[in-house]
């Protein structure tokens, strides 16, 4: 089934008596790394499988959500490195702009200084100080999860490297007009002041309130209603709908705007509804997304009335107030004038945030810097609907559509100094320059040429990286060999925002070849309530806590065994704490059979040679093999996990091993055979398993195997072998003794008990698997006196028991009468409420139906009870 390829040392059977994660992970996952197992080869002539891990930000630490991306990403690489490719998989970090400069502002503000009191270019020098002290501990982090990641491979989004290809794909879209500089409304933090990006901005509901003001006098006035009443100083028209009756006569006119000295029009808009509030808006084109769309199309001014820290700026007695502020002075105002016709407060609404200060987000009108999208975008769609790029799973390909056919232009400047500078240059009689990687400035600045001070959106370079990382605009070896990449694996959350922008850039910069070919998006991980985790709320887990109390390979399962393609994983401790006792299970179960014959030495016996045990162990094997590589082709990893948890803890430990005691207690030829036969399966086992949980399996297997590591080992391959015959008789074994454990169980007794039993079973197939079947149910042979309390018929034999000296009878009926008494108590109540047509009339389908339940469940327990009653031995 497997070929080995590895230089083989002896195999041992030595092995602690308990796993320790804490003494095994980081020693083993070093020697790894060490022997280069992780590194790729761009000179192999195997085929090439990469993935370029999601840049964590270098201010990060490791959170559930980076452990479950890195697991499913490390799954997929580890197998196919078992699967004889040359595997690329490459680590790396973004230089978080925004995160990163408040962090190294935050630190100046400790010392009582400001980054402008050091100037751009010591603060950009403080800002590498800081990365290289306390930058990048997630990457440890990764290691300390077991990520086989090509650590000689690692790159960062300001390295040079990067750096150029950031320089040369600007002036590429530059010189192709493709980026270009413009007045727009954008997002904009009066905190870090600069411009945001849609994913940096937090919405949530916060209570403010709703403020309608009559606009114009007399019949020549309307009502408009806002948030935002600081805003209306910059109204420059009231917008209505052109079909709307009611104001069809204030269309084209001019009326008055409050508080000011200024008239403004009244325009006819289809963007305005009519059926919301009074169908008439204020329109402030310079602080209002939709308002500055409705100011183009009817030619309207965009008056700014705050400056960029949110302070009003037009003269008045508003003139030097903050936005907050001025918002309470002029509706104070308003009111002293009549103006104000309705107030409501609180009024929950939707609020933008910085999700960096959580300041409120500020619509501004600014001049910034932006990439036309629309034949970038139009190329991002059509590769997905040619299918050279599959979206899995593909409904998920809807919301990538809707998103990359309505793209608006992307802002790409920021107003910061941390981050790749806008290579323009502006010369003193109006120049501008754009330069390219290895080209030299225009000019001076005693020259009078000056360089954009912005910066690029973090975004804008992290678009670059399945293809920058492996040296564009270089044509590299790495690039040849490993580009395209196979698999992006992301949060559905950041399809827009990352996804995109890569598909966009590389088909643009790779002459039309996709930067993957699978887009493979994850959910979110959440609490075990379904709740979004998050560091504010007392939900937040670290993973780290988790691997020091379980061990890596816990929570790595934990993470795989809830990751449903596109949906979200609830995740709990007690769920973290079953996986540790899986692996724990692992390890005593395959130490157990080391000690008990298993070995892998010499060929696979002849299926002739074996049981039905051993044959049926081998056809569940082979069935497994199939089933889990079309999960890992489907990215089915809860449904590969929970089939590995099956055959591991079910198949193998709890059948395979057990009907295999006795054989191997008997000894001989039968032995020999079966040991071998689970030296297989534990062999192939563990292989299937690696990939998950890697660092148990590496220690077990290198032990049953004495090869060199899983990492390296090849994948499984399903040989074909199939026993139909095998495994029905194996299930009639199972259906007896899951039938006598039940009884059992409903008479109380405990599972070493031993209960003397007369197994009637010729004619069966069962007759080779009396053995094995007495030993699992602890079932002692009749002997002399032997009187059947009860039998059972199960898959055509007959199982007698002789519970009278077992039990007490006396004392087992008494509890099952008060037993039945309750159920039928319970019964009796139900019934009487669903009698009760009052009560029909008045409960809740929920509550009918939960009553409805409880009656359901007394019948069963009522007849369960009478069955056990009528099986007691009679006095």
């Amino acid at each position: 089934m497997t070929e080995n390829t590895q230089q083989q040392t002896a195999p041992t059977t030595e092995l602690p008596t308990q796993y320790a994660p804490a003494e095994v992970e980081g020693p083993l996952y070093e020697r790894w790394v060490e022997r280069g197992y992780f590194e790729a080869d761009a000179k192999s002539e195997k085929p090439p499988y990469t993935i370029v891990i999601p840049p964590p930000n270098v201010t990060g630490a490791l959170h559930l959500g980076h452990a479950f991306q890195v697991t499913l990403m490390d799954a997929l690489t580890r197998r196919k490195r078992m699967q004889g490719f040359e595997t690329l998989w490459l680590p790396g970090m973004d230089h978080a702009g925004i995160a990163t400069q408040n962090k190294v502002e935050q630190q100046l503000a400790e010392e009582g200084k400001s980054r402008h009191d050091l100037g751009r270019e010591q603060f950009v020098e403080r800002v590498w100080q800081w990365k290289d002290e306390y930058g990048g501990r997630i990457l440890g982090q990764l290691r300390r999860l077991g990520a086989g990641l090509d650590w000689s491979r690692e790159r960062f989004t300001m390295d040079e490297g990067l750096s150029k290809a950031v320089q040369k794909i600007f002036k590429d879209l530059y010189e192709d007009g493709l980026i270009y500089r413009a007045e727009r409304i954008i997002n904009w933090c009066p905190r870090c002041l600069t411009a945001i990006s849609d994913i940096e901005v937090e919405y949530q509901d916060d209570a403010g309130e709703l403020v309608s003001i009559r606009y114009g006098e007399g019949e020549d006035s309307l009502v408009v209603a806002t948030t935002r009443a600081e805003t209306m100083l910059g109204d420059t028209a009231v917008a209505v709908h052109p079909d709307d009756e009611r104001y069809k006569h204030l269309v084209g006119k001019q009326i008055k705007l409050p508080l000011t000295d200024r008239t403004i029009p009244v325009v006819a808009d289809t963007h305005v509804d009519p059926e919301f509030g009074t169908g008439a808006v204020k329109v402030t084109p310079a602080h209002d997304p939709n308002d500055f769309e409705i100011g183009r199309r009817h030619d309207l001014p965009s008056l700014t009335v705050m400056d960029e820290h949110g302070v009003i700026t037009v003269h008045g007695p508003f003139l030097g107030l903050d936005r907050f502020e001025a918002r309470s002075a002029i509706v104070g105002a308003l009111k002293e004038q009549g103006r104000i016709v309705a107030e409501k407060r609180p009024y929950m609404h939707s609020v933008g945030h910085c999700s960096r200060c959580k300041t409120t987000v500020e619509p501004r009108l600014s001049m910034q810097w932006w990439v036309k999208v629309g034949p970038l975008a139009q190329a991002a769609g059509d590769a997905v609907r040619d299918g050279s790029v599959e979206i899995h799973p593909k409904e998920l390909s809807r919301r990538y559509f809707d998103w990359v056919d309505n793209m608006h232009d992307w802002c790409i400047s920021r107003q910061l100094w941390w981050g790749h500078r806008i290579p323009i240059w502006y010369g003193p009689e109006g120049q501008v320059v754009c330069v390219g990687p290895d080209e030299e400035p225009p000019g001076t600045e005693a020259e009078g040429w000056k360089q954009d001070p912005d910066v690029l959106d973090t975004w804008f370079s992290s678009g670059l990286w399945p293809f920058s990382t492996l040296g564009w605009p270089e044509q590299t070896p790495d690039l040849a060999k490993f580009y395209s990449t196979d698999v992006l694996l992301t949060g559905h959350d950041i399809i827009f925002f990352w996804v995109a922008r890569m598909m966009m850039f590389g088909l643009y910069a790779m002459d039309g070849e996709v930067p993957f070919k699978t887009v493979a998006l994850t959910g979110l991980v959440r609490d075990e309530f379904g709740k979004k985790m998050s560091k504010s709320n007392p939900n937040a887990v670290d993973p780290l806590d988790w691997m020091n109390a379980y061990g890596s390979d816990a929570v790595r399962f934990t993470l795989a065994k809830g990751a449903n393609p596109g949906a979200d994983v609830p995740i709990g401790e007690d769920w973290v704490q079953a996986s540790r006792n899986f692996a724990n299970k692992i390890w005593n179960a395959t130490r157990f059979a080391m000690m008990n014959g298993a070995t892998i030495e010499g060929p696979l016996p002849d299926a002739s040679e074996m049981s039905a045990t051993d044959r049926w162990i081998l056809s569940r094997l082979n069935e497994t093999v199939a089933q889990v590589d079309a999960y890992y082709d489907d990215f089915q990893f809860a449904k590969l996990s929970e089939s590995l948890y099956h055959f591991a803890w079910d198949e193998v430990f709890a059948w395979y091993v057990e009907l295999s005691k006795t054989t191997f207690f008997a000894g001989g030829e039968g032995a020999k055979v079966s040991g071998r036969v689970l030296g297989e399966v534990l062999d192939v086992m563990l292989r299937l398993l690696h990939p998950i949980v890697p660092f148990v399996t590496d220690t077990l297997w290198t032990t049953l195997t004495g090869g060199e590591s899983l990492v390296i080992a090849d994948w499984p391959k399903d040989s074909g072998f199939r026993d139909e015959a095998a495994e029905k008789e194996i299930e009639l074994v199972q259906r007896v003794v899951t039938e006598v454990r039940r009884f059992r169980k409903e008479q109380g007794l405990q599972d070493a008990q031993k209960v003397p039993a007369r197994l009637t079973l010729a004619g069966t197939p069962l007759v080779a698997h009396e053995a094995a079947i007495r030993q699992i149910l602890r079932l002692q042979p009749e002997g002399e006196g032997f009187a059947a309390t009860a039998t059972l018929p199960v898959a055509g034999a007959e199982v007698a028991l002789d519970l009278s000296g077992t039990i007490d009878v006396e004392a087992e009926r008494k509890r099952l009468a008060k037993d039945l008494a309750a159920a039928e108590k319970e019964k009796a109540q139900a019934e009487a409420k669903l009698g009760n047509e009052a009560f029909l009339a008045k409960a809740p389908d929920n509550v009918v139906d939960k009553i409805k339940g409880r009656l359901a469940k007394a019948d069963e327990d009522i007849a369960r009870i009478q069955n056990q009653l009528e099986k007691l031995p009679q006095a």
